[in-house]
């Protein structure tokens, strides 16, 4: 595995990614992710910043600002097969928060692992396109 990005939840989108952009990174990516209801931007040159920002406010992202306010969301990595990595999980005794992958942005696969199995950090695996 090797770290792909580091989500940042984010209250103003625009803002956030002129912020970064004012410190030398480039806008890599922008997109809504309408399934899980959040709009993200991707900065940077890889491994990634994800800038993220809820579209509606039953959003996990947009709760997450609720409870917690702006900051650091989760910790992604980059896997080969992620029905694989999700067996291990299982195997491990740890319930992943997704039992299966699903569409994320920019075209990955993705799911999520729960943060008490990861000593209280949501983690992210993200299968690349083929």
């Amino acid at each position: 595995m090797r770290l792909h990005h580091v989500g940042v939840a984010v209250r103003d989108l625009d803002a956030a990614i002129r912020e970064h952009e004012a410190r030398g990174l480039k806008l890599a990516h922008r997109e809504v992710v309408a399934s899980q209801k959040v709009e993200v931007a991707f900065v940077g040159e890889g491994p990634w910043i994800e800038l993220l920002v809820g579209t509606d406010p039953q959003s996990p992202v947009s709760k997450f600002l609720d409870t917690r306010g702006p900051g650091q969301h989760h910790l992604a990595f980059a896997v080969q097969d992620i029905a694989a990595e999700l067996s291990k999980e299982k195997a491990a005794g740890r319930a992943p928060i997704d039992a299966a992958p699903r569409p994320g942005a920019w075209g990955h696969r993705v799911a999520f692992l729960h943060p008490r199995d990861h000593g209280g950090v949501l983690i992210e695996l993200v299968q690349e396109p083929l």
